[in-house]
């Protein structure tokens, strides 16, 4: 897989996101290409980034999690990124919130003190915001440290209001042959994307073209992005 910038898998790749950033797949530091780790069993691990949110910094998990599923999570994971669980009234945090190893997205109606900790935890800035009319920020928006995709209704104003926001250039797109659930249908990170089988050839150019992915050569990820994937 190292060979490709944007890669078609199963047409739910998103449901690997929020594990993807800290560790459940990951890219390895060699050209091997994807680096598999076990992530624990949370509500039998399909559920896994609907109720988590994660970045390189930390990684924040539902308050039902185990003693036992919070300690497999722990030695997969690098010793520098911290695991907190929440007590959230809005339980599907990976629906809810999203975010990249800066800047977060959440629903306007988050706890207070979910907002806290995960400013916290994650050593990101917090904004309530919605995408396009819809609060379920994880699921309509997907960003990285490069760039995003919002939903396909996002008016141009509300485009540069969260670009403006969120430091990166934004544009409004699809997955999977139209689906405006883009977290449901890809996971990227500022190197590659996974997107759903029936991502079309078209969708495919505007992920690599807005996540800068033909900018990531092997060089950038051996030295820039040398923190991200070597455990310390």
């Amino acid at each position: 897989f190292q060979r490709f910038k944007c890669v078609k898998r199963r047409n739910e790749s998103g449901k690997a996101k929020r594990a993807g950033v800290v560790g459940s797949v990951c890219l390895s530091g060699s050209e091997d290409g994807l680096k598999t780790r076990p992530c624990g069993n949370i509500f039998f691990f399909y559920l896994f980034f609907n109720v988590t949110l994660g970045n390189r910094h930390g990684l924040l998990v539902p308050s039902s999690t185990t003693d036992q599923e919070l300690q497999h999570i722990r030695n997969s994971l690098p010793d520098s990124v911290r695991i907190q669980r929440v007590e959230e009234r809005l339980s599907a945090l990976g629906n809810v919130t999203t975010c990249n190893d800066y800047v977060a997205l959440v629903h306007p109606d988050l706890d207070r003190e979910t907002e806290e900790i995960l400013a916290d935890v994650l050593k990101v800035e917090v904004f309530r915001q919605t995408v396009a009319d819809q609060v379920l920020v994880g699921s309509y928006c997907v960003f990285s440290n490069q760039g995003g995709i919002v939903h396909p209704k996002t008016s141009i104003d509300d485009q540069d209001e969260l670009s403006s926001l969120l430091q990166v250039p934004l544009v409004a797109g699809t997955v999977n042959r139209g689906s405006e659930v883009i977290a449901a249908g890809m996971v990227v990170n500022d190197w590659c994307a996974f997107c759903g089988l029936d991502t079309t050839s078209t969708e495919l150019s505007v992920i690599e073209s807005i996540f800068r992915l033909n900018e990531a050569q092997p060089s950038t990820i051996a030295t820039n992005m040398r923190d991200s994937l070597i455990d310390r």
